[in-house]
């Protein structure tokens, strides 16, 4: 599942939709650099968390143990939306996109902006155990390993429903692949909106997760304040 990643910068261009002026592809990347800076920039494990940031859980740099800089509402808001933005692999225009349409959804706005991040296919893939991490479900999708509704999709971003199957593809390097995530991730439970079947690598997309079934540790409203702004 490996992909191709840039060698020297820590985002990656080729996630970016077309922009008008090029000085906006370093803000609109998707960001592929070392994980350990952004858990320690931000006090959690937003990638999955090692050694080092266990070791070291302040901020990077020289003075990093003993900054206590005071943070403005709009620096804690901006935080809380590059907390939720790097959790789920997005760009800036992908994640403001996804907020603009729970914003015209019925209901709470940050309520439906989690759940729509909830049920695209990479994070269903993650949910499902079918991939270590968020980073390796959006690969997996973008090769072809997962079919929805008995057909192939590859698109990362796609958005499931209630009662769709998803299924790894039946290949003997995708349900390799799938497996070995399964044993690596066999401490983390499914969700309850979603439904497993380990002998056939199947899953059944119960219902849309309610606000209790997703913990990100992430204050949402934060966020709908921010862009409010």
């Amino acid at each position: 599942m490996g992909a191709d990643r840039p060698s020297a910068g820590a985002f990656d261009s080729r996630a970016i939709a077309t922009s008008d002026s090029p000085s906006t592809h370093f803000i609109m990347a998707r960001y592929t650099g070392p994980t350990t800076r952004i858990n320690r920039r931000f006090g959690m494990a937003i990638f999955p968390a090692n050694a080092a940031f266990e070791r070291k859980p302040h901020p990077p740099g020289i003075h990093g143990p003993r900054m206590r800089r005071r943070l403005t509402d709009y620096a804690i808001g901006l935080n809380e939306k590059q907390k939720l933005r790097y959790l789920y692999g997005l760009n800036e225009k992908q994640f403001r996109l996804t907020f603009e349409r729970a914003k015209r959804q019925r209901g709470v706005t940050g309520e439906s902006f989690v759940r729509m991040l909830e049920m695209r296919l990479d994070s269903v893939v993650y949910n499902l155990g079918f991939a270590k991490t968020r980073r390796q479900a959006r690969q997996f999708v973008n090769h072809g390993h997962v079919l929805v509704n008995g057909r192939k999709l590859d698109i990362a971003s796609a958005q499931v429903s209630d009662g769709d199957e998803i299924e790894v593809k039946a290949s003997s390097s995708s349900r390799q692949l799938a497996t070995r995530a399964m044993e690596d991730t066999r401490m983390r439970t499914v969700p309850l909106w979603l439904t497993r079947y380990d002998d056939t690598l199947k899953a059944a997309v119960n219902r849309a997760p309610a606000a209790d079934d997703i913990q990100t540790g992430i204050n949402v409203q934060l966020i709908v304040e921010f862009y409010s702004r």
